[in-house]
């Protein structure tokens, strides 16, 4: 039996909106999924649309959003060079992976979110009835995605299915909602989205068939489970 392969896109933004502050990944939502996969066998492939070192959200790595995943990857020199030499997104393509996930942070929601060549990925892992996942910000990744080009008017992605994603109370709380380009649950619900949430902060994740969404940082380690599973009934 063949290795299983998922592709990992983070994004390459980061810069918050207007303002002089830093963004990009989340490390939580990057570190918890790779050790999943890791530790599920699987065949990881990092990408982000420059390539090379992806930027880290600098607050994603302040004493009281650590992990044991975000401690583990700190102390990992092989996983943190695998980061530092992400291909880039053009370089990769739907085929020759079984399965795509993209951590969040607030960085996708200007690049990942209308890139053509992330957006054109999710389509062809969608049309080759493969397994995407997303987890808070970068559910907006998902937003532009077609759900059937065959049609003569192609309808988003997610038209009439279960979504989750960083809620409109929770970018309230961090008080960034004049500053972010869209906010994520609006917009979902804006392109069809059947958008779900559980308590602000808390771990709640959506399946619809092979879409697999998470609200926030807690829901990482869920979403990328629940990506290995959809892959472990293939």
């Amino acid at each position: 039996m063949s290795q299983k392969k998922i592709l990992m896109v983070l994004t390459s933004h980061d810069r918050l909106g207007n303002t002089d502050e830093k963004t990009g990944f989340w490390l939580e939502e990057f570190a918890s999924p790779y050790y999943v996969f890791k530790d599920s066998g699987l065949h990881i492939t990092l990408c982000s649309p420059k390539g090379g070192q992806p930027p880290l959200d600098p607050k994603s790595a302040l004493p009281d959003y650590q992990t044991e995943a975000t401690h583990r990857f700190q102390d990992d020199e092989v996983a943190r060079t695998h980061l530092a030499q992400t291909l880039r997104l053009v370089e990769v393509k739907a085929s020759d992976y079984d399965a795509v996930f993209f951590p969040g942070g607030h960085g996708p929601l200007w690049d990942l979110t209308c890139d053509p060549d992330s957006v054109s990925l999710i389509d062809d892992f969608y049309a080759q009835s493969k397994p995407i996942g997303a987890v808070c910000h970068a559910s907006g990744v998902l937003i532009n995605a077609v759900g059937n080009s065959d049609e003569d008017e192609p309808y988003p992605m997610i038209k009439g299915k279960r979504v989750t994603g960083f809620s409109d109370s929770e970018e309230s709380a961090v008080g960034l909602i004049e500053v972010v380009p869209y906010l994520v649950e609006e917009e979902l619900v804006n392109r069809g989205g059947i958008y779900c949430k559980g308590d602000d902060w808390a771990p709640h994740i959506e399946v619809d068939g092979l879409l697999v969404t998470g609200q926030n940082p807690a829901s990482s380690q869920q979403a990328a489970q629940a990506i290995v599973e959809l892959l472990n009934k293939e």
